[in-house]
């Protein structure tokens, strides 16, 4: 009986000292956000590939921009295929404002066909001038 009551004795204070500790020397509250690439590519990249199929693909051979005669920015992407078959993807464009955040100016996909090792111009231009950066996205045909 005396054992009994030493072991849950025991049992009782690791329990209660182990509640107490803190995770390595950390106070509670307020922490950073775990910051991960993978959900942050799409706002600090230019050129992004939405799925696996077409990262196995597709490539960008060049990205060209410049500004239109009334302040829009105009981007031109090189869209080239990786294989030897031929291939059919989307394409669209988010423009962005200097800081980083979006326009509201997103352009519609559009389909693309790309014979086997071709290479094709995209072309997309803002709607108005307050788009400073962009997005070219590419995703497997709907």
């Amino acid at each position: 009986m005396k054992t009994i009551a030493l072991f849950l004795a025991a049992v009782f204070a690791l329990a209660f000292f182990s509640g107490c500790a803190s995770k390595s020397g950390q106070s509670d509250g307020p922490y950073l956000p775990q910051d991960t690439t993978k959900y942050t590519v799409e706002s600090t990249e230019k050129f992004v590939l939405m799925d696996r199929a077409v990262q196995y693909s597709v490539t960008c051979t060049g990205l060209q921009e410049h500004t239109t005669p009334d302040g829009r920015l105009e981007v031109v992407a090189n869209v080239k295929n990786r294989e030897n078959r031929r291939i059919q993807v989307q394409v669209g464009c988010v423009f962005r404002d200097a800081q980083n955040f979006s326009t509201g100016d997103e352009t519609p996909w559009q389909t693309l066909i790309l014979g086997e090792h071709a290479t094709e111009a995209v072309r997309f231009t803002a709607m108005n001038d307050k788009a400073k950066t962009y997005t070219v996205r590419v995703r497997q045909a709907r």
